[in-house]
């Protein structure tokens, strides 16, 4: 049995199936694991949606931003205005359906047997795998519970950038769902500097990737991440970057996990358009 893990999709359906054609998916025999930001700013994002769904307990999903960014949409938040990349998910007959599946997907997931563990984004210096596993646990049960739309309207903001025990409430959720569906860089003091984005080169010594800080207590974990489409592929300090841009021209990653050595398949993907626009 295989296990593979797909960067991110953002609506690029005609790619995903082709690298499920190239690795030779098999429903029987492989599992597939998503780091999240299945929607928006493709072209597809309705049939991405349904398609992941489908494939029922073979897929594991995690949320990212862009994914609940549909989320706060469908949930009446109107900070933003709807891409119109995700007009077709919003107007679709099976809408709730999709939104209530994709709700009660987790922030974090973590398998044992393999020794990984997927995110979308990133986890702040102070955490160890056991904080992050129950800090996702605990924002999980807010996305799936009574308070979802309450958390909607206020999910979005910078602050609280600095882990503290003490935080509660919105400002602690904010936090989690922030260091798990946003995060690139971190100080060397450890706050979070969402605003940066682009490679991780160039920036100010104070600032470096989350996954360099010295001090990270997740260090000897394996953890595979998307969201950095300027990163591209890479893999550093037991980490996979496996964001390749897919949405902008690049590729469509696949990074086996169940083998001694993690090994990437990659697709080519059709769209040209400039990376660092990317949020």
């Amino acid at each position: 049995m295989a296990t593979w893990v797909f960067g991110d999709i953002q609506g690029c359906h005609d790619e995903l199936l082709g690298l499920l054609e190239l690795l030779r998916y098999d429903p029987a025999r492989d599992r597939l694991w998503f780091v999240g930001d299945l929607v928006n700013r493709g072209p597809r994002s309705l049939e991405v949606l349904r398609f992941i769904k489908g494939l029922g307990d073979n897929a594991t999903v995690v949320l990212g931003n862009h994914d609940l960014h549909l989320l706060a949409l469908a949930h009446g938040d109107h900070h933003f205005s709807a891409d119109k990349e995700l007009l077709p998910v919003l107007q679709a007959p099976d809408r709730d359906e999709l939104i209530h599946w994709l709700r009660h997907r987790p922030l974090l997931h973590h398998d044992p047997d393999l020794d990984f563990t997927m995110i979308h984004a990133g986890l702040p210096p102070q955490w160890d795998l056991e904080t992050a596993i129950a800090c996702a646990r605990e924002v999980e049960k807010v996305l799936q519970g009574p308070e979802h739309q309450a958390f909607f309207q206020q999910m979005y903001g910078n602050k609280p950038n600095r882990w503290n025990p003490e935080l509660a409430g919105m400002d602690r959720w904010r936090y989690i769902t922030n260091c798990f569906t946003r995060l690139r860089f971190v100080t060397r003091k450890g706050k979070l500097k969402l605003k940066l984005k682009g490679p991780p080169k160039g920036q100010k010594k104070k600032y470096v990737p989350w996954f360099l800080h010295p001090e990270r207590r997740t260090r000897g974990q394996r953890i595979v991440f998307g969201h950095w489409s300027t990163l591209g592929y890479n893999v550093a300090e037991n980490t996979w970057g496996i964001d390749t841009g897919c949405l902008w021209g690049g590729r469509l990653t696949a990074l086996r996990i169940d083998l001694p050595e993690p090994e990437a398949l990659q697709m080519p993907c059709k769209r040209t358009k400039n990376p660092f626009d990317y949020a």
